[in-house]
């Protein structure tokens, strides 16, 4: 090689030698990383192989095998937007895959039946066609009776006659709806009426407050409907929601019943509904309807089916109105004009008013009758869903305060469920214990 370098011309021999001596380097460098980049892969694949292949044998032995593991399912991907459509096909399937042998499902109703036993008592079914009036009544005023009578019941365990048992029996009277100035009015009157000494006993209370409560209610009992006048004509007003278009049905049907020709006139113009409910309710018990245009006039309805009562020979007609707030004067209004051109167009009429109240609304309905008397004369109250609530006492309250008569009450839903109010089985009724020498 210096041989070579030294045949060649000396301006030229420096540069072929730092030529040949990089050519030398590259070479040893190459040579270099070509040997250590091939024993690199083949040690990780030497320890990649020592992973899989020794598996700890105790574990190899409790795994089932492949065979068991993966069985030849085959696995369908569902199409674009067909996924959820099929999730609920698959997993009703799977359900339905899942069977309960005979003596399995035995067993299980076996166990439910225990435990209904002891859970739930059986419910006695009540036959409404055998049951009698005054167990009707009864039943429609438990809530009452038990919110009235278990309050006093608690009362004369106490031993000494204070103040505070007089608190507590005001309180009493009070969450039954009876209203603080009828309450008051009762305390003082039983205070003057019982000795200190017979306070003790529940019967002597019981029986002086059933005496109270029903000479108020006495005072109040309405003269059933008795149609002297031809056609005899009854405006039904209330509130919204208070029962006031299932109340005209029961009632048409019990004037039906009674062998009266009964017509039915829609004076809720304002409600398309109102108008078709009270409709079905007319097929239902087999009356007369007349009614309006949607929106139109409830006067000119009302004229217009005084016209048609007396063309055709009815003997009752009930004119229903819009439920509307009693706090809302226009509306009030609108009332008073219906019942001046009913009067005007046959004389005397209407010769019932009638408003209907919710006994669920409590000391509420006070208020109502209030107002509504003040518009119009109420001349009869119709007092709806006392089987319902356990504020009865709110009758008390109306009867004593306004002086309005009570001509009926609903204590159901059925159509005999709306009743000629009696003062005398009202009160038997609410005190009634199952002890016939009680009351």
């Amino acid at each position: 090689m210096f041989s070579i370098l030294n045949s060649i011309p000396s301006p030229y021999s420096d540069l072929v030698a730092v030529a040949v001596i990089f050519i030398i380097i590259a070479a040893i460098s190459f040579l270099i990383a070509f040997l250590f980049g091939r024993k690199a892969p083949e040690q990780i694949e030497e320890v990649e192989i020592e992973e899989v292949i020794e598996p700890p044998e105790e574990i190899a032995e409790d795994l089932p095998s492949t065979e068991e593991i993966v069985e030849s399912k085959e696995i369908i991907e569902p199409a674009p937007g067909q996924e959820f459509q099929t999730q609920a096909p698959e997993i009703a399937e799977e359900i339905s895959e899942t069977e309960i042998l005979p003596e399995q499902e035995e067993a299980i109703v076996e166990e439910i039946e225990e435990e209904t036993e002891e859970e739930i008592e059986p419910r006695e079914e009540v036959d409404e066609s055998k049951e009698g009036l005054f167990a009707r009544l009864r039943r429609g005023l438990s809530k009452t009776q038990a919110g009235l009578l278990g309050g006093l019941g608690g009362i004369v365990s106490k031993k000494e006659i204070d103040a505070n048992l007089w608190d507590e029996f005001e309180e009493t009277l009070i969450m039954a709806d009876i209203g603080v100035s009828t309450t008051m009015k009762l305390r003082e009157n039983i205070e003057t009426k019982l000795s200190k000494q017979s306070l003790n006993s529940l019967e002597s209370i019981t029986d002086t407050l059933k005496e109270e409560i029903l000479e108020i209610l006495k005072s109040a009992q309405g003269a059933p409907i008795n149609a002297n006048a031809s056609p005899f004509v009854i405006m039904v007003a209330g509130v919204n929601g208070v029962g006031k278009t299932t109340t005209i049905g029961k009632l048409a049907n019990r004037l039906k019943t009674e062998d009266k020709k009964v017509m039915v006139a829609a004076g809720d113009t304002f409600r398309a509904a109102a108008m078709e409910q009270l409709e079905v309710w007319s097929k239902r018990v087999g009356t007369d309807f007349l009614k309006g245009q949607s929106g139109g006039d409830p006067s000119s309805v009302a004229f217009d089916a005084v016209k048609a009562a007396q063309a055709r020979g009815t003997d009752i007609l009930i004119i229903d109105t819009a439920g509307r707030l009693h706090t809302k004067g226009n509306l009030m209004e609108e009332l008073t004009k219906m019942k001046r051109i009913v009067g005007r167009e046959l004389e005397g009429a209407p010769h019932e008013t009638l408003l209907v109240l919710d006994a669920t609304t409590g000391q509420n309905a006070v208020q109502q009758a209030k107002l509504f008397n003040e518009a119009i004369g109420v001349t009869g109250i119709v007092l709806t869903k006392l089987d319902g609530t356990a504020k009865g006492g709110v009758i008390i309250a109306i009867a004593d305060e306004l002086n309005i008569p009570v001509k009926y009450i609903g204590i159901g839903e059925s159509l005999s469920d709306l009743r000629e109010f009696n003062a005398e089985e009202f009160v038997e009724a609410l005190f009634y214990t199952g002890d016939e020498t009680v009351h």
